[in-house]
């Protein structure tokens, strides 16, 4: 990897592989060699806003960047009116994020990832509206979640196969939905993932196919290879953040994202085996 740059982009999931690699690159200590270079990314924070939409951090030693960019469903995103800060946005199915196409001739190995982020509550909130061929989509078999969850992901790999031609040092990787672990309900409605004990669930995978079939689909017959996590990553329901995070609200267990040091190590052990 050494003048190489590796980036994640997709939703929180992908944040925690990041966060995952960078602390085994580091061995988890405060290293004052290693630079904060989000701005050249555009990965700032804007204005009235909280946090920027990524980070990126290069090791002078060996000159490798690594970075996340948050793109929790893989496409486009375009504010309908900027200048209203209550604006709705337009969600283009059918087009890649704007960061892919602006920096996509920068990275070297890019790993994609989104599913947790496709459902009703999260458009709502989000004010996102869907939006096919630079119009509000009218076509009723895309409007289903998992339909335009599976038409965007198709679209994204498609283009980025595309491209893989004029980016030939390019290795490209979609990585397969992280699978949550809710007992008893879901994360607003007493859902929790208590045990502690590993692999109690299971042990080992023996299927030969990806238990994720709309990853797997998705990138058949293209040059994006599938980083498969979903099987392996079953297993481990004891992974999880649980009720122990820092921020944990009584009643409200976070069976979603991962304990670090955790499972997503794995993710970068298998990731770096494929590189």
């Amino acid at each position: 990897m050494q003048n190489r740059t590796l980036a994640f982009v997709g939703d929180s999931l992908g944040r925690q592989q990041f966060q995952s690699l960078m602390c085994m690159i580091t061995a988890g200590k405060e290293s004052p060699d290693v630079l904060d270079v989000g701005p050249e990314f555009g990965l700032v924070i804007p204005l009235g806003g909280k946090r920027p939409n990524g980070w990126a951090y290069r090791f002078p030693s060996t000159n490798t960047t690594v970075l996340y960019y948050w793109s929790s469903t893989l496409c486009d995103l375009e504010p309908l009116n900027p200048k209203d800060p209550q604006t709705e946005y337009a969600m283009h199915l059918d087009r890649p994020p704007a960061f892919l196409r602006d920096f996509l001739h920068r990275i070297d190995v890019l790993v994609l990832n989104s599913g947790h982020h496709w459902n009703r509550g999260k458009l709502r909130a989000n004010k996102w509206i869907m939006y096919v061929g630079g119009e509000s989509n009218t076509n009723r078999k895309i409007a289903d979640m998992g339909s335009a969850k599976n038409f965007t992901i198709h679209s994204t790999i498609k283009w980025l196969n595309s491209q893989l031609p004029k980016h030939p040092h390019l290795k490209a990787f979609y990585r397969s939905i992280s699978p949550r672990h809710f007992v008893n309900g879901d994360w607003n409605t007493g859902g929790s993932c208590n045990n502690t004990t590993p692999m109690s669930i299971g042990k080992e995978v023996l299927q030969d196919e990806s238990s994720d079939h709309g990853a797997a689909g998705a990138v058949r017959g293209t040059g994006i290879k599938l980083l498969d996590i979903t099987a392996l990553s079953q297993v481990r329901d004891e992974g999880h953040i649980s009720r122990f995070s820092l921020t944990a609200s009584p009643g409200v267990q976070d069976c979603l994202h991962w304990c670090l040091p955790g499972v997503p190590d794995t993710w970068n052990e298998i990731l770096f085996a494929l590189i």
